[in-house]
C-alpha cells in the first residue's frame, strides 16, 4: 500500500528532492509551492501525511498548519515541518499550531522515510 504525501515548499529543488527520496520507498507524492497552493491541492487528495516548509510566500508554514487543522477531515493528519530553521521557539510554535514533527534541512532521505512511516503507518 502506498502512502499519499503532500509536500509544500516554495523551493522547486526541495520539492524534487522530497519526491526523489520518497518515490522509491513507495510513496505517492503531491506537491505545492506555498501554503495557499497547499490548501488548494489538499482539496483534491486525502494525504496520509503532510510535509511543509515554514518560510514561504503568500502563506507560511504556520498559517498553512493552522488552515489544515481548521478542516475537520485533516484535523488528525500528521504534519512534518521540514525547514532550515532550528530555533526552539519556532519548534514550539509549530507544535502549538498542530505540527506532529520537525526535521531540519538538509534532510537524510532514510530518516524522512522513517519519520513518515512512523506518523502515517
Amino acid at each position: 500500500m502506498s502512502l499519499e504525501i503532500l509536500a509544500v515548499d516554495d523551493s522547486r529543488t526541495m520539492r524534487d528532492m522530497i519526491r526523489l527520496a520518497l518515490l522509491p520507498a513507495g510513496f505517492n507524492v503531491h506537491t505545492a509551492d506555498d501554503g495557499v497552493h497547499g490548501i488548494e491541492v489538499l482539496d483534491g487528495i486525502e494525504p496520509d501525511a503532510i510535509i511543509t516548509d515554514i518560510n514561504m510566500p503568500r502563506m507560511d508554514g504556520f498559517g498553512f498548519i493552522d488552515a489544515v487543522r481548521g478542516q475537520d477531515k485533516h484535523r488528525a493528519t500528521p504534519i512534518l515541518v521540514l525547514t532550515t530553521e532550528a530555533a526552539p521557539e519556532l519548534k514550539a510554535r509549530a507544535r502549538d499550531a498542530g505540527a506532529t514533527g520537525w526535521i531540519v534541512k538538509p534532510f537524510d532521505p532514510a530518516k524522512l522515510i522513517k519519520a513518515l512511516q512512523m506518523v502515517a503507518g
